[in-house]
């Protein structure tokens, strides 16, 4: 039994396989994944787990080199947002920021190796991530 990180088997797995480049999303519970793209789903109830608890296990096991987030998050959710940048510079100050459109994140969903589907209720709490390399 593994003794501490993220514990949930589907994460882990996932984080073990990514390679330079690789993505993957985290998002809120209204958040649409495509048919192809692996959904781990973690939502329990509205709320929890929450987007960035959530993201906060996963970045402590992802090395990170872009986070990409949708423009609308900017007026909807300037909470999280800001909670992201925190985080953000905290793990890898270099670490870019992009932003699109909430339409083109939801695109680029069908590229990510899974999406996280938390029980977050706000607007916008959704993020890809995309994997650096480790060396």
């Amino acid at each position: 039994m593994k003794k501490n990180g993220i514990l949930n088997a589907d994460i882990s797995r996932v984080l073990s396989y990514m390679g330079h480049t690789d993505t993957l999303a985290i998002g809120d519970c209204g958040l649409p994944i495509p048919d192809d793209t692996e959904r781990i789903d973690l939502a329990l109830k509205p709320g929890v787990p929450s987007f960035m608890e959530t993201l906060k296990e996963v970045v402590k096991e992802m090395k990170i080199e872009k986070v990409v987030l949708a423009e609308e998050i900017k007026e909807k959710n300037p909470k999280i947002e800001e909670e992201i940048f925190d985080l953000v510079r905290e793990m890898d100050a270099s670490c870019e920021i992009v932003y699109v459109s909430h339409a083109e994140l939801k695109a680029q969903t069908k590229t990510c190796k899974a999406v996280i589907r938390t029980g977050e209720t706000t607007p916008y709490a959704n993020i890809i991530l995309q994997s650096a390399c480790l060396f």
